[in-house]
């Protein structure tokens, strides 16, 4: 229940009231985030989602019988995220740590999306009946990856909009497989 609400409702306002009305093709939440009255509140939301990812993920992995590997990769992309929402990202100042900032928020996403699909393929594997069931999730992950990189194209950049999008997409998708799986919406193979 806590985590549904933190899905469905915190994350995404949070997110949304974070951003701003700053432009959200022409900017993104790294440079929202360097902004001094902004750099606690960027700390702040890369935990939370990173924390969420972290515990939810590895419930989700719990219903794979050896799940090391997306393990390594969940794990890594959190420490990932914590390193790119503690370093600051000021080019013009500390150009290194600026670009260590973006290697790592870039990194962890994709290792995020990796985990997840990894994640996502080996359920599917566990049945028939989890194949069939996990088919929208699949597919859902190719429209996320597929909408992002429309939204870089669009906007030339990795921009607000396209960050609001995968963190929102992809908690959601997150959370309603782990309750699903939770609930036993699913049969486990006989």
């Amino acid at each position: 229940m806590v985590s549904s609400f933190i899905a469905y409702c915190v994350i995404p306002a949070y997110t949304i009231i974070f951003a701003g009305r700053s432009g959200w093709f022409t900017s993104n939440l790294s440079v929202i985030g360097s902004w001094p009255e902004r750099q606690a509140g960027f700390f702040f939301l890369g935990l939370l989602v990173g924390i969420y990812y972290l515990v939810i993920l590895r419930r989700l992995l719990s219903f794979l019988p050896r799940h090391r590997p997306e393990t390594i990769l969940l794990h890594s992309a959190f420490a990932l995220l914590v390193l790119a929402v503690s370093t600051p990202y000021l080019p013009e100042t500390v150009p290194i740590q600026a670009f260590l900032h973006v290697v790592s928020a870039f990194s962890a996403s994709v290792l995020l999306i990796l985990c997840l699909w990894r994640a996502f393929w080996r359920l599917s594997c566990l049945s028939e009946e989890a194949l069939e069931f996990l088919r929208p999730y699949r597919a859902s992950m190719a429209v996320i990856v597929g909408v992002c990189a429309a939204l870089l194209f669009i906007a030339g950049i990795i921009s607000t909009a396209m960050e609001i999008y995968f963190l929102i997409t992809t908690t959601v998708l997150v959370q309603k497989a782990y309750t699903h799986f939770k609930m036993g919406s699913w049969s486990q193979p006989v």
